[in-house]
């Protein structure tokens, strides 16, 4: 499986699941799915809600930094990949 790196986790606000990222490389949609990675934090799951600056978006481009939702704890300085359409972790 090839990822690609999409970008940081820049904090995690552990009261309510999110993690802001900053996107330091290609796009993010809804739909795609990310892979984080980090010393403490391995997991994947699909992006079907993400904001900016508190306003829903469909697409993320470098330099945004964008909110979602995780499913676990994640951690300032994770790595945030995309999988690639067709390949699953």
């Amino acid at each position: 499986m090839v990822e690609e790196k999409i970008g940081i986790v820049e904090h995690f606000f552990t009261n309510i699941n999110v993690a802001a990222i900053k996107i330091t490389e290609g796009e993010l949609k809804i739909g795609d799915t990310v892979h984080f990675v980090g010393t403490h934090t391995d997991f994947t799951q699909n992006i079907d809600r993400m904001e900016i600056n508190r306003v829903p978006v469909q697409i993320a481009k470098t330099g945004d930094a964008i909110g979602i939702k995780v499913q676990d704890k994640v951690h300032e300085h994770d790595v945030v990949y995309k999988i690639p359409k067709g390949e699953t972790a």
